[in-house]
């Protein structure tokens, strides 16, 4: 049963990252239902994907998913988007880095469209370098962002306090920060050339459409008790698009937005990716990778980074990972910590099931394998760096 269930996995992922250059959403669909069908009993396969697809959770953040793009159509019709631009008073590589990274900081489902059409609108570089810097620096300061949820529960897990693992997470952000130079932000070339006078108070609007987002989802989601988290999600981009198109868009114009850009193929996606990870959680997998006994460097390198891969989701793979470690090895060490989430993350960050990477793919109107090629190179070097020094801490 366990060979059939390998076989099943690899076979699903094979169809998932084959079928992923003409539909990412439809690719991941396919992949689900093989999972489905090789580890589960077939009477078990439909319930298990339909559950997805009613699951109020799912279908209202692929509806907030689908208005994000949006946002940015309708700072670009209305000539906000360039008023940011050409305001920020950086050049076009600070651009790169800091918007996904500062957008980053108010973590959102799928929020790596809000600083997509920042990227596209300053220019200066290919679709395949705007979609794999907006992934790549988006996560940079959440190694060190101690109300990051991903970075609060792993500690948990791993019985550490987040403050106290802040310090051995700063290698990661100086190491991430250095190969996303080297390799994503040196290909952008030419310099923001402002067509006036730069004015600070002319950031304010665009600023405050953009930040209103995911100020208000934090805010609902901490303040208020929603029924169903992802209507925080949804009010949040309710809001910023209502800003975005005041005063001069009507309904219409923003229907004819919609109508040119298909936003709700963002949706689709987000669909597809929670009815993979359904498949997953059910197929017996979890439970295989628990059982092999492995050394601690193949388990918090090798699984770690397979998890994270797998499944689209860090937690997933530090839920899975730490407490086997700690029931295997005791307890652990801060070290150990920041090998293991890094090693989770770099999965994570190459995930077909990401939606970052996903989302921003499709914005840029590239392919994930375009965008791979630019994230490979970096992610590899991570990689190895993390490797040693797991060889040397764990």
């Amino acid at each position: 049963m366990s060979a059939l269930i390998w076989a099943g996995f690899a076979l699903s992922l094979a169809a998932l990252l084959g079928l992923a250059r003409w539909s990412l959403w439809g690719a991941m669909a396919v992949g689900a239902a093989i999972l489905g069908v090789f580890t589960l009993p077939l009477r078990e396969v439909i319930p298990t994907l339909a559950a997805v697809l009613t699951d109020p959770g799912v279908l209202l953040l692929g509806l907030a998913v689908s208005v994000m793009p949006l946002i940015g159509a309708a700072m670009e019709r209305t000539g906000r988007m360039d008023a940011l631009v050409e305001n920020l008073g950086v050049g076009r590589r600070a651009v790169f880095a800091l918007a996904p990274a500062l957008l980053g900081m108010l973590p959102m489902p799928g929020g790596a469209l809000l600083s997509s059409p920042l990227l596209e609108r300053t220019g200066g570089a290919t679709a395949e370098v705007r979609a794999a810097a907006n992934v790549w620096f988006r996560h940079a300061m959440l190694f060190v962002y101690p109300i990051s949820a991903s970075l609060i529960t792993a500690a948990k897990l791993a019985g550490l306090d987040v403050w106290t693992v802040l310090p051995y997470q700063l290698p990661a952000l100086v190491l991430s920060a250095a190969l996303g130079y080297i390799w994503l932000l040196r290909p952008v070339s030419g310099r923001l050339d402002p067509s006036g006078p730069r004015s600070p108070a002319a950031l304010l609007a665009p600023l405050a459409i953009l930040l209103a987002a995911p100020a208000l989802d934090l805010l609902l989601k901490r303040a208020a008790h929603l029924p169903v988290p992802e209507l925080a999600t949804l009010a949040g981009v309710t809001a910023s698009l209502a800003l975005a198109a005041w005063g001069k868009l009507t309904v219409w114009d923003v229907v004819h937005l919609a109508r040119r850009g298909k936003p709700w193929r963002f949706g689709l996606i987000v669909a597809g990716m929670f009815a993979y990870l359904a498949a997953f959680q059910r197929s017996g997998m979890p439970g295989l990778i628990s059982g092999l006994h492995l050394p601690p460097q193949v388990l918090c390198l090798g699984i770690g980074w397979l998890l994270g891969f797998a499944t689209g989701r860090q937690q997933a793979a530090t839920s899975i990972v730490i407490p086997i470690y700690t029931a295997s090895y005791g307890l652990m060490g801060p070290w150990a910590f920041a090998v293991t989430y890094f090693a989770s993350y770099l999965g994570y960050l190459l995930s077909p099931l990401h939606p970052c990477l996903t989302v921003s793919a499709a914005h840029a109107g590239t392919t994930l394998g375009a965008t791979w090629q630019r994230l490979l190179p970096p992610s590899v070097v991570a990689l190895l760096v993390t490797a040693v020094a797991g060889f040397v801490v764990l």
